[in-house]
């Protein structure tokens, strides 16, 4: 079986769990402890995704969320097939920089599309996440494929945007 290597970039404000949610694909597990992402960190998984005839090898870019960063950006999200752009559901400031964080995305990558995740659904009350749902949901952007509600640390709906990211590099044929 053959595979096909994919780039997917993680994009979002500092500390809004993007390092988590990448550890808790890779390796299924959660810390606590608070690791800065300092340029980017670099990580692979090889999926292989039903009904799908090669194995997707994705490349993850976990790129940092200073705003140090916007200088560099082309160099890190050129090439990227994918974005998940997360975004903290405990602090709203973060919520506003979505957007930004999905221009700077498709800007360099036309044909590329996002996922957001809203993530640390676990230190949000149900009504609230409802509501911030539906005010970051981006239906008016056909590029941002998907909004889905996350935890790393509970582990909610984390294979959940890995599924729908590989359903669609298989869907687009990247």
């Amino acid at each position: 079986m053959s595979f096909s290597s994919k780039k997917i970039c993680l994009l979002g404000d500092f500390g809004v769990g993007k390092t988590s949610l990448v550890k808790r694909f890779l390796e299924g597990v959660f810390s606590e402890k608070y690791l800065v992402t300092v340029g980017i960190q670099i990580s692979r998984k090889l999926i292989c995704p039903e009904f799908f005839s090669q194995k997707l090898d994705l490349i993850i870019w976990d790129i940092e969320g200073h705003t140090k960063f916007k200088s560099i950006a082309p160099n890190y999200l050129k090439g990227a097939t994918v974005a998940i752009i997360v975004g903290d559901l405990s602090r709203p400031e973060t919520l506003e920089n979505l957007l930004a964080h999905i221009n700077l995305f498709i800007k360099f990558n036309p044909k590329g599309v996002v996922i957001v995740a809203l993530n640390k659904s676990d230190l949000v009350k149900e009504e609230k996440i409802v509501k911030l749902r539906e005010l970051n949901n981006f239906q008016d952007n056909y590029q941002v494929i998907k909004t889905i509600i996350t935890s790393a640390k509970e582990k909610t709906n984390v294979a959940q945007v890995f599924q729908v990211l590989a359903q669609s590099i298989i869907k687009n044929h990247y």
